[in-house]
């Protein structure tokens, strides 16, 4: 039995960034060799002259790493710094009039913000808060639609050292009150509503259920007013953002913070139940933000730049609120869905926007992908000059539609490796140097010290051979504990190989190149007949033929193979009549079979017209497994965008 994951999968096509694209970029080969070779040779100095040529220190920091705790580590720790001053008042000299968001809502409202605008409407809501007793150190909790006030309402805590804590939007007034208890938060933000799906977001209403059940540390709630479709306010506890306003300067200083204070704390499932609270330092996070906004998405002035994430998430963090703020960009913030009114909304957003740089998830380009190329083909996407995938493994042929499709073939894939945990990109390609290959996101980034390891520790230096991902020296923007539990930390992301090493819980391979292929998380990692297959790879052979839009595959218990595939397929198309082809079924079992071998054929082949997804489009596979398996869901099912969903995933539709 290999103790190794085995690697099926292998792509070969290679995609060298254009002259074009390398003559303009930010970084040339030469530079980024530099950057690696002074990593290599002095770890501690190459990050400290990053975070003095990214950073604006109040105080200047004389200590760079402070391993004594590890892996409790600490970076910059007797440096101050205040991160909203980072992301918007340095940048007032000389850029006060330049657009730093626009924001688009679902129903059409645009409206577009100045670095000067937004300087003063984050000291404005700072002082708001001040004002209502929230101080440095205090846990704010932020549940609210993707609108640019949610941004103000992070950097309005972060300008005066409060820790803030988002809460997806689409969670349940149970997920919320769970997080809010843990984090002890003495204020929640939220709004009347949003707009998501050509309907309103009831978020107030969940709020109230949320507070009515516990929550005793919240002493007020502010509630901005989105949708004016009416809501119930508690009086005393409950104020309009808009009033609470009033009044207040539009002058804040910034707090000063040691470089270790906690920005924020976002919280994400955990194996137990209980969700971890991933708890992120202030100058350690920003340089990785402000770093990779450079290296990888090679940010530049003239530039607008679109991550679709939202802010309940960490991309929405790293990539919506810091990095491009910190950067001076201009970005684009889109507060609905990407098929209202129709699949064109994203391409036609790009349009009238003139977005250079587009980063967003592969399920979203899966389901785009799946409505044809006549959606995008009738936009002009010229504008575009750079393309970015994140959350999960893309698989080739849909990185190879973005490509030609979206890309006209002239655009570089950043294809990112990254966590919630890490804060940043860890592993992607440098745009302007880096040849791409469809399904890797190809080397770790200067600083970076990631490998490949197995079951013992040790390194495989066998190509193509799968194993374990591991980060083997501390980074400045990785997490600094999980709130209020610093065991569960060191057990959690240390503890499978004695504290050696970071272990990212992805299996990974990396080919002859030096190119890392995410291969799934280990516990989505397939043990059939003595092989341990990860479920990326057969996820992506499906995927490559031509009548299949997308597909997710669970292992279930089987007495000969141990697990046996159990692959929901999405159709371009409609779904078979009672969810049954037994002929494409057979067809799809042959075409794995030709395309990576017969083990990998699935044994199980279910029809649905979609996958089970939260809100924020990540495929809910425990739900998966569940259904495989034959048990009844008893578990949340609040954060799925559509439960109807199951009916036909559990074949009884």
């Amino acid at each position: 039995m290999s103790e190794n994951i085995d690697s099926i999968l292998h792509e070969d096509r290679q995609f060298p960034p254009s002259d074009t694209f390398v003559k303009q970029a930010e970084i040339k080969a030469a530079d980024l060799q530099a950057l690696y070779d002074f990593a290599e040779k002095d770890y501690e100095g190459f990050w400290e002259q990053q975070a003095r040529d990214y950073l604006d220190w109040h105080v200047p920091f004389k200590s760079v790493l402070d391993s004594s705790n590890a892996p409790h580590f600490k970076w910059f720790k007797d440096g101050e710094i205040n991160v909203s001053y980072n992301c918007i008042d340095r940048h007032l000299t000389l850029h006060a009039d330049k657009t730093a968001i626009i924001f688009e809502g679902e129903n059409g409202d645009v409206m577009e913000i100045t670095y000067d605008v937004l300087h003063k409407a984050v000291c404005q809501f700072a002082n708001a808060l001040k004002a209502n007793g929230i101080r440095k150190g205090d846990r704010v909790v932020i549940y609210m639609p993707m609108t640019a006030e949610a941004v103000v309402a992070m950097q309005a805590c972060a300008r005066i050292g409060a820790v803030h804590s988002v809460v997806f939007g689409g969670f349940s007034a149970e997920s919320l009150k769970d997080r809010i208890e843990d984090a002890g938060a003495k204020m929640l933000i939220t709004a009347d509503g949003g707009f998501r799906g050509g309907k309103i977001v009831e978020l107030k209403a969940a709020a109230d259920k949320a507070l009515a059940s516990g929550c005793p540390t919240i002493e007020k709630v502010v509630v901005l007013m989105r949708t004016n479709h009416g809501v119930k306010m508690k009086t005393g506890r409950d104020a309009w953002w808009h009033e609470m306003i009033v009044g207040c300067d539009i002058v804040c200083e910034p707090e000063w913070v040691e470089s270790e204070h906690p920005l924020f704390l976002l919280y994400t499932s955990g194996s137990t139940g209980k969700p971890k609270g991933i708890q992120h330092s202030s100058g350690g996070y920003l340089l990785g933000a402000a770093t990779t906004m450079n290296w990888v998405f090679d940010i530049r002035e003239d530039d607008v730049y679109w991550c679709t994430a939202d802010v309940g998430w960490i991309t929405g963090h790293s990539y919506v609120t810091y990095g491009p703020l910190a950067a001076g960009g201009t970005m684009l913030i889109y507060e609905g869905a990407p098929t209202v009114p129709d699949g064109g909304r994203f391409w036609k957003l790009i349009q009238d926007h003139k977005v250079t740089t587009f980063y967003t998830a592969p399920t979203a380009i899966r389901a785009l992908m799946k409505l044809g190329d006549d959606i995008p083909n009738k936009y002009d996407l010229s504008s575009l000059r750079l393309l970015g995938t994140v959350g999960e493994p893309i698989n080739p042929e849909a990185w190879m539609w973005y490509h030609k499709v979206i890309g006209q073939e002239k655009c570089p894939i950043v294809d990112t490796w990254w966590q919630t945990e890490t804060g940043a990109n860890m592993i992607a390609p440098v745009p302007g140097v880096v040849a791409t290959k469809p399904g890797s996101c190809t080397r770790a980034l200067p600083g970076i010290d990631a490998d490949v390891v197995d079951k013992a520790g040790n390194p495989i230096t066998q190509a193509n051979a799968g194993g374990f991902l591991v980060i083997k020296k501390p980074w400045p923007s990785m997490l600094r504990t999980i709130w209020g539990d610093d065991k569960r930390y060191v057990d959690t992301y240390w503890g499978e190989f004695n504290n050696r090493y970071y272990v990212a819980g992805d299996s990974v391979r990396k080919d002859a190149d030096g190119y890392f292929w995410i291969m799934g998380r280990i516990d989505d990692v397939l043990n059939v007949s003595g092989h341990r297959l990860g479920t990326m790879e057969v996820e992506s052979a499906l995927v490559a033929h031509e009548r299949v839009a997308e597909a997710a595959v669970v292992g279930r218990p089987d007495e000969i193979k141990g697990e046996a595939i159990f692959a929901y397929v999405v159709l371009r198309g409609a779904r078979p009549k009672g969810g049954v082809d037994e002929t494409l079924t057979k067809e799809l079992r042959a075409w794995v079979s030709e395309q990576i071998g017969p083990i990998a054929k699935p044994d199980d082949i279910r029809y649905a017209d979609n996958l089970p997804k939260t809100r924020s489009g990540k495929i809910m596979r425990r739900l998966l497994r569940s259904i495989a398996k034959g048990e009844a869901i008893t578990s949340d099912t609040s954060t799925l965008e559509n439960e109807s969903i199951l009916e036909q995933l559990q074949g009884k539709a």
